[in-house]
């Protein structure tokens, strides 16, 4: 027995060695990739999924500075740049391209290009033509394309919110009619508010410019406001607030990150995991597998957070039973 067990230490050494040459095989011989990083406007949700996106791909071993390089370009909102950001990213040949939301995405799609593609902050895929029709969300597309779709509970959103502010008869939301990620959400929210006996006034915008314009209008209409996935909207979200603070009317969003922007509350997304997951399936495509092997899908985790000092200074009282639900409070 002690022979047999002197002679088995070299064995194992042997043994863990060659399980872990494979892995130092590969990260000595990993090229330094180029990632082309297209975000169509800053704001914080958006801002949250490219960081998240980092460090999904960093905790896979993809770390910028040493084996990534990442070309970030922000759209600031138009459309058009975010055409144009899509050509240069086929022209310069990047390894693979994440595309934040929903414009970049199809922005990319429209080139055509064979470079692997991951998305995320999508809220409809398959509706704004990235992911072929008839893929489900947990399905292989089969293409150049996978990622993450932001898809919100819509009817649940506006159903929490109207408990929360039951004096509210007469809602307001701002879109802009450009961001098919919008429509898809208005049309739920349509129906959620005919199902309560709400009733809904539409804004719609066309640029950032106008979102402040449009908040104040629709004060002198709405009890309250609700917003959507809507880039350009979520963008302004400091200035709608402030038009809820002085006019008292309850403000509420549907990403986390917007609550301690000056909404009142979001039951949504946090969209740092969102990028984090994101940048787990762009690990996988950069380790060899073919995007379209790699199922795309939704993130499914919402959490309810309150700012207190909004609902204060938006006139709002919040019921204790509803406190006690929320997942974190901001004081």
């Amino acid at each position: 027995m002690p022979t047999f067990a002197l002679s088995r230490r070299p064995l194992v050494a042997l043994t863990a060695a060659l399980m872990v040459l494979p892995a130092m095989s590969w990260a000595q011989g990993a090229k330094t990739f180029r990632i082309g990083v297209a975000k169509i406007v800053s704001h914080a949700a958006l801002d949250a999924d490219e960081k998240g996106f980092e460090a999904g791909l960093a905790s896979s071993g993809f770390k910028e500075g040493v084996n990534v390089t990442f070309v970030r370009r922000n759209a600031g909102g138009d459309m058009a740049a975010a055409e144009v950001i899509a050509r240069e990213f086929v022209a310069s040949q990047v390894d693979l391209i994440h595309a934040i939301a929903t414009p970049t995405a199809q922005a990319v799609i429209r080139t055509g290009t064979r470079i692997p593609v991951v998305f995320s902050s999508v809220t409809d895929p398959v509706g704004a033509g990235i992911v072929p029709k008839g893929s489900a969300p947990g399905q292989k597309t089969g293409t150049q394309v996978t990622g993450l779709s932001d898809l919100w509970p819509v009817r649940l959103q506006f159903e929490t919110y109207a408990r929360a502010a039951p004096q509210a008869k007469v809602w307001g939301t701002i879109y802009n009619p450009k961001e098919t990620n919008s429509l898809s959400h208005i049309l739920v929210m349509r129906e959620a508010a005919k199902g309560l006996g709400l009733t809904l006034v539409e804004a719609t915008v066309s640029s950032r410019a106008e979102v402040a314009q449009a908040a104040a209008l629709l004060a002198d209409r709405v009890q309250a406001l609700t917003i959507t996935s809507d880039n350009t909207t979520v963008a302004e979200l400091e200035a709608i607030a402030r038009v809820c603070d002085q006019r008292k009317i309850a403000l509420f969003a549907g990403d986390t990150d917007s609550v301690v922007r000056g909404a009142v509350m979001a039951y949504g997304l946090d969209y740092f995991l969102v990028g984090y997951a994101a940048g787990k399936k762009a690990a996988l495509v950069l380790k060899g597998i073919k995007p379209g092997e790699v199922p795309w899908g939704p993130v499914e985790k919402f959490s309810l957070v309150i700012n207190t000092r909004a609902a204060k200074a938006q006139g709002l009282t919040l019921a204790p039973e509803l406190l006690a639900r929320a997942d974190k409070i901001i004081n």
